[in-house]
């Protein structure tokens, strides 16, 4: 590792496939924020980018911040069909918790069944450990059985700096997460749970007659943030994991090992309008815009539409983002048959002459080869008009 880096000075990129065909850094130093804690990360959400970071790739105890994958894995599953949300789940009486100054809990009673939905908000919101281990029986058998699920998706997501051994964050032996590990964790919920992302956001849940607010200050105070987690616990400190999007543009934070819930809190809200203050989301063209329509030889129609297959979207610096443009690579002319979808050429961001991003431009219909006689006559007048 650099000095520089060690130094929090540079800017790098985490390529999470998915959202964008490449990207490359377009944007010189910027020095990181300076704070007190034992780990922090900045991701850009739809490239990958990591803005700024401290220590983040120490295994670090991820408290109540390990509850993201738990409910990660429920979300997976329901979206999946493998659980329902009105499907009746038992609190055991090894998953009940009476309640503590050193535990969250959701308060269902032992014995009785909770539906999995509110199990999951019990989870989100509530930061219940009764809720967690209820349903990591309730899907494996067993927490620790659960907890190798856990490890699967962590491998899956690209977590290379995580243990689970268990649902809840508890304190336990090998244990751990780092700050880079746990932005991707944030990513992919955000990037494969839409439908239950929302429940992040929630600021309140009431079950068995208690209502319980949700530990992200950020949500009270910043309505760009729409999520996702704190935790604590004496050894990993205080913790959050909050997401906001303004405009085009969407950053996730980690804050790990802050003194209490007022510093995580500030923190957060510091990195976030810092990335927000320094860079930006430049769209350059949205998902299905219309590019071309190119000729087409030998089909059954003349041409075809050409329109991009993703968002042409670039991470830069305010001071960088009105000087990107983009190239069309298109041959002059295609050959039928032609299937929709069919990847025809590119488009591509460009900046001081090189390139950063690039999405593929698609055929939006197909296109039918025409018979054998009129492919015949379309010929002889492709050659005398080559000859002219």
């Amino acid at each position: 590792m650099t000095d520089l880096c060690q130094k929090h000075n540079l800017i790098s990129v985490a390529m999470i496939t998915g959202l964008m065909s490449f990207s490359l850094p377009v944007f010189a130093e910027i020095t990181s924020p300076e704070m007190d804690n034992t780990a922090y990360v900045l991701m850009d959400y739809n490239t990958g980018a990591i803005l700024a970071q401290k220590n983040a790739d120490a295994p670090l105890p991820p408290a109540s911040l390990t509850k993201m994958m738990t409910s990660y894995i429920i979300e997976k599953r329901l979206a999946n069909g493998d659980l329902k949300e009105d499907e009746p789940v038992l609190m055991t009486k090894n998953a009940w918790c009476h309640g503590s100054s050193t535990e969250a809990c959701m308060y269902v009673p032992v014995n009785q069944s909770a539906s999995v939905i509110d199990m999951l908000r019990g989870i989100i919101i509530q930061s219940g450990n009764d809720a967690s281990i209820a349903m990591a029986e309730h899907i494996a058998g067993s927490e620790a059985a659960f907890a190798e699920i856990m490890n699967q998706e962590a491998q899956k997501i690209g977590m290379t700096n995580t243990h689970f051994v268990n649902a809840t964050g508890m304190p336990a032996e090998g244990h751990r997460a780092s700050a880079m590990d746990l932005a991707k964790l944030a990513r992919a919920i955000i990037k494969d749970s839409d439908k239950y992302y929302k429940i992040y956001s929630e600021k309140e849940f009431t079950y068995n007659g208690i209502t319980q607010g949700n530990r992200n200050a950020l949500l009270a105070t910043d309505p760009t943030v729409d999520g996702l987690k704190t935790g604590h616990t004496d050894a990993a400190g205080h913790c959050l994991v909050a997401s906001s999007k303004r405009n085009d543009m969407r950053l996730i934070s980690v804050i790990m090992g802050t003194k209490d819930k007022q510093a995580r809190a500030d923190q957060s809200r510091e990195l976030l309008n810092w990335g927000f203050g320094h860079f930006d989301t430049v769209v350059k063209a949205p998902t299905g815009q219309s590019v071309a329509k190119l000729p087409v030889r030998y089909g059954t129609a003349e041409a075809v539409n050409i329109a991009t297959a993703d968002t042409l979207q670039v991470l830069t610096t305010k001071i960088q983002k009105d000087k990107i443009t983009t190239v069309v690579n298109l041959p002059e002319r295609i050959e039928a048959p032609i299937s929709k979808g069919q990847k025809i050429g590119e488009m591509t961001a460009m900046l001081d002459g090189k390139a950063v991003a690039s999405v593929p431009l698609i055929a939006t219909e197909a296109v039918e080869q025409a018979g054998i006689f009129s492919r015949l006559w379309q010929r002889t007048l492709n050659w005398f008009g080559d000859l002219f």
